[in-house]
């Protein structure tokens, strides 16, 4: 994998799954990298600091470690979720638990936004950086309950979004998602172990393209050693794309590809892949005036 030594990392949500893969596979392209979580264990592998990203205070908190420690942060990984007890599926809205539906809006979304609010100024003045923010599914299309649905594209937009405040300071933006991810909640829901996953195709043939959590992980590697990655910001991508791209691939050395898989297998449940021109940049008069203010902003200074 690419050579990150120097590079300072923040994963949000770093317990296990996706984040956890994130974390090793920084750590193991030699980046120093800050794994967060309400119950993080210590490993050789990341800094872990246990932190609940819905309190502001204990992100901050966070903040001024890695700012004592390395005076900046260079990659920002969003994958804070905690929701899988909340989903309802099968709930309409007016069926779904509201409380747990809001619940998983806080966790899934507010974490995002409170640690992209004080993790940002950490990067500014360098001129580039990554930030990442890791949903499921690249399309517009509905994703089974209207809570898990709002969180997934919500950090989609909000990818987009930072995208255009940050691309002036160099810093990419980016959402990235996994395709059938083998993580440790489903090895349990197939009843399995890494070592003997693929038994779990007997109970759904599907399971046969899962990834580990290190190929999203080295898919966010990729992107953080891009020289060119500002070409990428503002834009959802999926793990396997991103291998074919730069040509990593998993753990036990597979190339999975669940979007060819389902193409091949089952092309009735294919879902519409969004539309680049959807999320794309347009220059208008806001951005003027932003551009404006900025530059205001600079001369008072």
């Amino acid at each position: 994998m690419k050579n990150l030594d120097g590079r300072i990392a923040l994963v949000a949500g770093a317990t296990r799954g996706a984040g956890r893969g994130i974390a090793r596979a920084l750590a193991e392209a030699g980046a120093t990298v800050y794994g967060t979580g309400r119950s993080i264990e210590e490993t050789s592998e990341l800094i872990a600091v246990r932190a609940d990203h819905t309190d502001p205070k204990q992100v901050r908190d966070v903040i001024a470690r890695i700012r004592r420690d390395a005076g900046h942060l260079d990659i920002l990984v969003n994958d804070v979720w905690g929701g899988d007890e909340l989903t309802q599926w099968g709930k309409r809205i007016w069926e779904a638990d509201l409380k747990k539906g809001l619940t998983m809006l806080e966790r899934a979304i507010d974490t995002h936004i409170i640690t992209s609010h004080y993790a940002i100024p950490l990067m500014l003045g360098r001129g580039a950086g990554l930030i990442v923010e890791i949903t499921d599914g690249e399309g517009m299309y509905y994703r089974g309950n209207i809570y898990y649905d709002l969180v997934k594209t919500s950090v989609i937009r909000l990818a987009f979004a930072m995208a255009q405040e940050l691309r002036r300071h160099g810093i990419a933006s980016i959402a990235v998602t996994p395709g059938f991810l083998r993580s440790e909640r489903m090895l349990e829901h197939f009843g399995v172990t890494e070592e003997n996953w693929r038994d779990g195709a007997k109970k759904d043939p599907h399971w046969i393209a899962s990834e580990t959590p290190m190929y999203v992980g080295r898919a966010v590697v990729a992107l953080a050693a891009d020289a060119n990655v500002m070409n990428k910001t503002g834009r959802v991508f999926a793990a396997c794309d991103l291998a074919d791209e730069y040509g990593f691939v998993d753990a036990d050395g597979a190339k999975p590809h669940f979007r060819r898989h389902i193409e091949q297998n089952a092309p009735e449940y294919l879902f519409p892949r969004l539309d680049e021109k959807f999320w794309s940049y347009f220059a208008g008069p806001y951005d003027l005036w932003m551009s404006e203010f900025d530059s205001g902003r600079r001369n008072n200074d």
